[in-house]
């Protein structure tokens, strides 16, 4: 088959021959999926940009909006400073980068997902590069001006459709090259997303010291940095990635017999257009949201629910509460960096999860791997509903750390599990419109657990007391996920494709098969030579040595937890 275009973007020019070594494209996926995961670590920003304007008396400036007391208040006054320059921004203000980071990107996979299949993971990811990477470069213009306004179009909205972008890129493509492991090839990627805040944190922490001043705490100069590295990795994972032309497989492989293969694993495919008519994909959608509903909110409030349960407990002293600790800046500081040493654990976990349980999933079955997810996770939060009452910081911390492990989890197996269901020829589209509900669990999970968090509160509800009840809501949103997930059945007939229908697909897609290539003719293989082997080796150091990085850096975090 003819290529039809010859720029360095075109799919077909990305369709790797029979000698490539399969083992490539996941760090290709991981040099992408560990720049935007520091989407996860933007928090360390938020104090060195609320303190950046100081008066003539040397101490910072209030906080735009600083005062309000109720929701509605808080948000007509940020929506009201988004352009001043004369007040320091508020966390809550500052937060909202956070929101769009996941919003936007659910609806950036699902508006661009089809897009994405038809041009490659090349293009896609090269553009996700420019839309993050351009993002940061917004955002640091808009900390030198003093216009929060910026930080949200920047990072948040442009930035946020390279989130969009860059997770989705790898996902079909691996899933393609992988089709005797998808758990584990997606686990693989997905882990990197997790694992971006790990290395993006401590880097920019490091980066800030190095170019603060007096009177600037080096945000904007960090933001340029960041912006410059991660497009060098992103720019190379891009060039990376290779696709393979239909009817490849692995070595020694061969797709199951029907009569052997699980009913809920289709050898056939649904088209985009189709597949968010199928109850099957509702039911996923149902499930992710709960999923991550349940985990994101409490993963988020990790620091102070640890701090707020325990008190002064986590320092051996019982009889100390939480109110005596914050009135002692002494023990405050050692108890704050004891949970800091517990949300180094759960971003292990959180990341371990997502190659683990993917992995696992591969033998278990999506089906059954969801339902452990949901049935163990229940039973965490009531474990964890104890261990709050009895004052048991291990059990407590373990069943966190549990949870922490299926969040992550639940969403590296989620491709995996569409395309059982769906086929692979789209997933990495219907996989894009299903991350919707991520943006919706963004919004719910944090918003449930900070409502019932201040109920709480406001109604004169001891610290160490707060949490018992919210486990509870959260794990009846486990009850509607595993609902959903038992719910689910093999796809239709009449929403799947006839091989015709494929056919034109592909080549509007523009894919070229074994027998369109001269070059790919003979027995499918991955690439095991010796420059091939190399070449792995190589790849796999590149993403490696700042993971490693990462993972020493947050293990000497948790390691404050054990002192």
């Amino acid at each position: 088959m003819a290529l039809r275009r010859s720029s360095i973007w075109s799919k077909e020019l990305t369709i790797a021959g029979p000698g490539f070594n399969r083992w490539l494209v996941p760090p290709a996926a991981l040099s992408i999926h560990l720049c935007i995961g520091m989407a996860y670590g933007f928090s360390v920003f938020w104090k060195p940009l609320q303190g950046m304007l100081v008066g003539t008396d040397g101490k910072p400036l209030a906080g735009c909006a600083a005062g309000a007391a109720s929701f509605s208040d808080k948000m007509a006054g940020t929506l009201g400073t988004l352009a001043s320059t004369d007040c320091n921004w508020t966390q809550f203000g500052l937060g909202w980068m956070f929101t769009l980071f996941f919003v936007v990107l659910g609806c950036a996979a699902a508006v661009w997902g089809g897009w994405l299949e038809r041009s490659g993971p090349r293009k896609a990811g090269f553009v996700a590069a420019l839309c993050w990477c351009g993002g940061l470069l917004i955002s640091a213009a808009g900390v030198h001006a003093h216009q929060l306004w910026v930080l949200w179009v920047g990072s948040g909205v442009i930035g946020g459709i390279g989130l969009g972008l860059g997770y989705i890129s790898p996902v079909s493509t691996l899933i393609k090259w992988f089709p005797d492991r998808r758990g584990m090839a997606t686990g693989m990627a997905i882990a990197g997303f997790g694992g971006g805040a790990m290395i993006g944190s401590p880097l920019a922490t490091t980066l800030m010291a190095r170019f603060a001043s007096p009177a600037n705490p080096g945000v904007w100069q960090t933001f340029v940095a960041l912006a410059a590295i991660y497009f060098v990795f992103m720019l190379l994972g891009s060039f990376a990635y290779r696709v393979p032309a239909s009817g490849w497989k692995p070595a020694a492989w061969s797709a199951p017999k029907a009569a052997a293969r699980s009913a809920m694993i289709s050898s056939r495919h649904v088209h985009l257009n189709q597949a968010h008519k199928t109850p099957q994909f509702w039911l996923l959608w149902l499930v992710l949201t709960m999923n991550v509903s349940a985990g994101i909110g409490i993963i988020g409030a990790a620091s102070p629910m640890l701090q707020e349960t325990f008190g002064g407990a986590l320092l051996g002293q019982t009889g100390i509460s939480y109110a005596a600790v914050k009135a002692n800046p002494a023990l405050l500081a050692r108890i704050v960096a004891i949970a800091a040493g517990f949300v180094g654990m759960l971003s292990l976990f959180n990341i371990a999860g997502r190659f683990c349980w993917a992995s696992l999933s591969d033998t278990l079955g999506r089906q059954r791997t969801y339902t452990v997810f949901f049935v163990l996770g229940i039973a965490m939060y009531m474990t964890a509903t104890y261990a709050a009452g009895t004052k048991s910081q291990a059990i407590f911390v373990a069943a966190f750390c549990i949870i922490a492990s299926m969040y992550g989890g639940g969403f590296a197996a989620i491709p995996a599990y569409l395309a059982d269901l769906f086929g692979t020829q789209f997933v990495g589209a219907i996989h894009g419109r299903l991350l919707t509900a991520w943006s919706t669990a963004g919004i719910l999970g944090p918003v449930v657990v900070n409502y019932l968090h201040d109920t709480r509160q406001e109604a004169s509800v001891p610290p160490d007391q707060i949490y018992g009840s919210i486990f509870y809501v959260l794990a009846g949103m486990l009850v509607i996920g595993l609902v959903a997930n038992l719910l689910v059945r093999p796809v239709a007939a009449k929403y799947f494709m006839s091989d015709e229908e494929l056919a034109r697909q592909r080549q509007l897609a523009h894919e070229k098969s074994l027998a369109d290539d001269a070059a790919a003719v003979g027995p499918p293989h991955t690439g095991t030579g010796p420059s091939s082997a190399f070449a792995v080796a190589i790849a796999w150091l590149i993403v490696g040595v700042p993971l490693a990085y990462g993972i020493w850096m947050t293990l000497q975090k948790a390691a404050t937890l054990f002192r």
